[in-house]
């Protein structure tokens, strides 16, 4: 299905609007993604992010009321569509069907690494 295919940045985005709901705006998505993921997110990246997913029809904007302490100013607060939950959906059902294929024997060299106390780096080969 790939109409419904995301980039990394684009779920966590999406993600982020369906967690702040009502107050899923401009600023209040970004200072979410920061403090939530520890990651820094530029203006410029966000905006278009959202202006991307609003024309695949991932989620719609309307405007607040204008306020005094925005200088008249109204914010654009975004809301997830039908499509973009599907979008969702399908991301988190790939996820887990990647996820639940892994064999477990994948796992056994992180038994050593955790047992001795030392995780590995990311980047670092595995020995």
């Amino acid at each position: 299905m790939k109409e419904y295919q995301l980039g990394e940045f684009e779920e966590i985005v999406l993600l982020t609007v369906a967690v702040l709901h009502e107050d899923a705006y401009g600023v209040s998505i970004k200072e979410d993604i920061e403090t939530r993921l520890n990651r820094k997110v530029s203006v410029s990246a966000l905006q278009t992010a959202l202006r991307r997913m609003e024309k695949k029809d991932y989620l719609k904007s309307s405007f607040g009321e204008a306020t005094a302490i925005r200088g008249g100013k109204r914010k654009r607060y975004f809301k997830v569509t039908k499509t973009g939950k599907a979008a969702l959906d399908y991301a988190k059902e790939t996820r887990m069907k990647l996820w639940k294929a892994i064999p477990d024997v994948t796992y056994e060299y992180s038994k050593a690494w955790t047992s001795s106390g030392i995780l590995p780096l990311p980047g670092l080969q595995d020995f």
